[in-house]
């Protein structure tokens, strides 16, 4: 049975699950979590980020969080004081003493969340080896493609909050924008890599047809 059948506004349409879960399952990196040097919490409309975050700071994962991130017409609303700032206001009242917090709040985009925490971690002369990157789900891989193209030199792991896709669309509220935001981080994985914006990474034939039947069935608000 649905468990979510009392609440069909909170449901992915039986008619594209297999396609949405084909691409959720894509997007995992699936990384076994390890200590790192730091956490990078990268900004978006998705709280999860600094419950990941704050959940893998209080296990020991690392020792310092940087939260990334100023606004975008899709998380000016939810978050009007920014998206970092907010994550850190989260993070503080979940117990993470401030002082373990760094708040990068200029950034609108992945390059530019790591860019620009790398260079404010460069500023506070904290040595980076290692990093744990905390993102929405559905956006780990892009993350790393981009991690390893900009700062190759550090060893990445990626980590979202993690909920099964029914317990996400029903934290974010809203299916039709999670399904739509998948198919755009699907399309921008080619597109970032042909664009020079973050490494190529393979993408299976069941996910290229999954991604196209979605983009035919008129997930495209997110497209490029």
């Amino acid at each position: 049975m649905n468990r979510h059948a009392a609440a069909p506004a909170e449901a992915i349409p039986d008619a594209i699950r297999a396609d949405v879960e084909t691409l959720w399952r894509y997007h995992d990196m699936r990384h076994e979590l390890r200590p790192c040097d730091v956490g990078i919490g990268l900004g978006s409309h998705d709280l999860g980020v600094a419950v990941i975050a704050t959940r893998l700071f209080h296990e020991g994962l690392f020792p310092r969080i940087v939260f990334t991130g100023a606004n975008a017409p899709t998380t000016v609303e939810r978050f009007p004081r920014g998206e970092a700032l907010h994550y850190r206001e989260y993070a503080v009242e979940q117990g993470v003493p401030g002082e373990a917090i760094l708040v990068e709040p200029r950034a609108t985009n992945t390059a530019q969340n790591l860019e620009y925490s790398r260079q404010l971690l460069t500023e506070h002369r904290i040595p980076v080896k290692s990093v744990l990157l905390m993102s929405r789900p559905y956006q780990q891989r892009r993350a790393y493609a981009t991690c390893r193209l900009m700062w190759p030199e550090v060893d990445v792991v990626c980590a979202s909050n993690p909920l099964e896709l029914d317990d996400y669309v029903c934290s974010i509220g809203d299916p039709r924008r999670v399904v739509d935001m998948l198919v755009g981080d699907t399309q921008r994985i080619e597109v970032y890599a042909e664009r020079g914006f973050a490494i190529p990474q393979e993408m299976p034939d069941e996910v290229r047809a999954a991604f196209e039947r979605l983009v035919a069935a008129g997930y495209t608000s997110r497209l490029i």
